[in-house]
């Protein structure tokens, strides 16, 4: 197992040198405690750093934790623990890929020629005039999910199907295409025999995961991408239709976790027959932590079932525990022209329509 592999443990040489290697998976969760701690350090620090952490100082450790943490997120199974885990490997993998591409000493572990080699883009790219040009197809692969108008097509020179683009925005594209090779597959099927053993660890991720600030990134309000549940209770309201307590505080509470004020949120009530601003006004600023010591997170999908909210439930729905989890998914696979915010458009009166 060399230092390559242990740098990049999600390219084809890594896996093969375990193969070779004769690792057995389930030997090593049952008896190598620092694999498995490295492991968990991958997943967790994903979740609560966005990074996976500092390398073990054994390259046989810190290539067999890869592996061993693509369980982990398999077995927790929430959808947000998988894509915080892919693109937190994949920021690793931008990092390293800046420092062995940017090195004129011939000691880097990996050359951009051998990255492309390695996601099979060597006949998707060619070098030209310092920069390089990009299969149009390739490009908009890999494009698609960055954010910023600098990557729509509409906005590149486009010539006999390719793109022109610079090293750095070539990077960029083969970062895509690691978070794209780390999430392909998960969750994965666990044999018990290797979940038993890592049932410990499964547990302490999801509490970190249950801890987690969800709505730390989220300041953008577009109705279209709520979770059903949401949806349904933000028509209710503009309706008319009366909503129970439980109901009316998991709406308050969610539209508060995703930025709105309290001066927005009694406008979308607003509109409502039953609509008193004073008590609506009250119990918002009570929710939002501003009258009271708490500011209340909307209820789990599981508190959602209980009181009978949860409706219309999507594929998505099957592989988030929380509806800000499912929000933030939404938000993340939108494209630019799908983001309006509410707050942009109008308002209550946008929304209403």
């Amino acid at each position: 197992m060399e230092r390559r592999h242990a740098r990049y443990p999600f390219t084809l040489g890594a896996r093969e040198a375990v193969q070779e290697a004769g690792v057995n998976l389930a030997a090593v969760v049952r008896e190598e405690d620092a694999v498995v701690e490295r492991a968990r350090e991958r997943v967790a620090s994903s979740l609560t750093d966005r990074d996976v952490g500092d390398p073990a100082p054994s390259d046989r450790v810190e290539l067999l934790s890869y592996p061993v943490a693509r369980v982990l997120v398999s077995l927790v199974d929430e959808n947000v623990c998988t894509r915080y885990y892919a693109q937190a490997e994949a920021d690793r993998a931008a990092e390293r890929f800046r420092e062995d591409f940017g090195r004129t000493d011939g000691g880097a572990v990996l050359t951009r020629t051998e990255a492309l080699r390695e996601f099979d883009l060597s006949e998707d790219v060619r070098s030209v005039d310092g920069g390089f040009e990009v299969d149009v197809a390739a490009y908009l692969r890999f494009a698609s999910s960055l954010r910023g108008d600098e990557w729509r097509l509409v906005n590149r020179p486009l010539d006999d199907g390719h793109v022109p683009v610079s090293g750095a925005d070539l990077d960029s594209l083969l970062r895509e295409a690691v978070e794209e090779r780390v999430a392909d597959g998960l969750p994965l099927g666990v044999p018990d025999a290797i979940a038993d053993a890592l049932t410990e660890d499964v547990q302490a991720l999801r509490e970190t995961l249950s801890d987690l600030d969800l709505t730390r990134d989220i300041d953008t309000v577009v109705p279209d991408l709520f979770p059903p549940c949401m949806q349904h209770l933000l028509d209710a309201v503009q309706r008319g239709d009366h909503l129970a307590h439980h109901s009316r505080f998991a709406l308050t509470a969610f539209l508060g976790n995703i930025g709105l004020s309290t001066d927005e949120i009694v406008q979308l009530y607003e509109v409502n027959p039953g609509f008193g601003e004073e008590m609506t006004r009250y119990q918002t600023d009570h929710i939002q932590g501003e009258t009271s010591p708490t500011e209340y997170t909307a209820p789990s999908c599981a508190t959602m079932q209980a009181y009978g909210d949860c409706v219309d439930p999507d594929a998505l729905c099957d592989h988030i525990s929380h509806p800000l989890s499912y929000y933030e998914a939404k938000l993340d696979d939108a494209d630019e022209d799908e983001l309006e915010d509410w707050r942009e458009a109008g308002g209550a009166e946008g929304t209403a329509e």
